[in-house]
């Protein structure tokens, strides 16, 4: 049995290796903090949107574009440059290296989503009611959203742009039915359906939650984290999986 404690280790390199070279490039900032920031200017104009709908929704939607920005075309660049091969060979196991894949994409995500969280609480003059929820709210979230970016970096090509279309397929349309523009309960029926499938909902409903309105969901926030864990442990467990499976067709 490999022990745990220098995979770990392995995994923390693997970690720093994507922070130096991957996470220092434009798409971060972009798709992390201007992109929210204008979706929302987008939709808040024009309406009545409370401060709470408008905080809360840029901290879940910044956390989700930025645990999702990068994570999903790491491997596609590893595979063009042939480092894959070496990381493949080195002593750490896959679940190891996709665990550093996770592990710098989450911590990406958590200090992106400072910036709309102090928007929140200074520009909005938001009232913080259960910080240490929020704090472990934000840190599964983080991990959920970025075990979902290395599950569709599982795709077997070279083609960063193969990726993208793929990701954006699937994060664009989460933030419209997870409460974040719009109510859960006031999207329609089949809107509701889909919303309970995004981990975002719960992530939304829980931030909100934190700030003392009433989460739309759950009338506890445990029920959220509980769901938020079962994603995590889900959308890893099938990351995993399908880099097993893709991982011939790349070598």
């Amino acid at each position: 049995m490999v022990s745990f404690a220098p995979q770990l280790k392995r995994s923390i390199a693997i970690a720093k290796k994507n922070l130096r070279i991957y996470y220092v490039k434009g798409p971060v900032i972009i798709f992390g903090l201007l992109l929210p920031f204008f979706f929302f200017l987008a939709f808040w104009l024009g309406r009545d949107m409370s401060s709470i709908m408008l905080g809360t929704g840029l901290v879940g939607m910044a956390m989700w574009f930025a645990s999702t920005s990068i994570s999903p075309v790491i491997t596609s660049w590893e595979t063009r440059t042939k480092t894959l091969e070496r990381l493949i060979s080195s002593p750490i196991g896959l679940s190891g290296i996709l665990f550093g894949d996770m592990l710098a994409s989450a911590l990406i995500g958590i200090l992106i989503t400072i910036v709309p969280l102090s928007i929140a609480l200074v520009v909005l003059d938001m009232t913080l009611v259960y910080p240490l929820v929020l704090a472990l709210g934000l840190v599964l979230g983080s991990f959920c959203f970025s075990a979902i970016g290395v599950l569709m970096a599982a795709l077997p090509t070279d083609t960063t742009a193969d990726v993208m279309m793929l990701s954006s397929l699937v994060k664009f349309p989460i933030i419209f039915v997870s409460g974040i523009f719009i109510p859960v309960s006031q999207l329609p029926g089949w809107g509701q359906a889909i919303s309970h499938l995004s981990p975002l909902t719960y992530l939304t409903d829980l931030v909100r939650w934190t700030f003392g309105s009433n989460g739309s969901f759950w009338p506890s926030p445990l029920q959220n984290l509980l769901i938020l864990t079962a994603f995590l442990m889900g959308f890893s467990a099938l990351a995993v999986f399908s880099h097993r499976k893709t991982l011939p067709k790349r070598l």
